[in-house]
């Protein structure tokens, strides 16, 4: 999914996908060094995350944010 997601950010030019780790691009939520990254990486953002739905904050779903 994330290979996806970076090729639709990208427009379909797969340089970033190749140039940019996996955990640059999606980085995972539930780490501290993952959420830092996240936060630094600019808009839009690609996160990833095995967490259940009910562990996000409840802002998360009132957000624009695409899941």
């Amino acid at each position: 999914m994330l290979e996806i997601l970076s090729l639709i950010r990208s427009d379909g030019d797969p340089r970033w996908c190749r140039s940019v780790p996996n955990w640059d691009r999606g980085p995972w939520l539930e780490t501290v060094l993952g959420l830092r990254r996240a936060k630094g990486n600019p808009r839009p953002r690609l996160i990833s995350s095995h967490l259940p739905v009910q562990l996000f904050p409840k802002a998360f779903f009132t957000s624009k944010a695409k899941v």
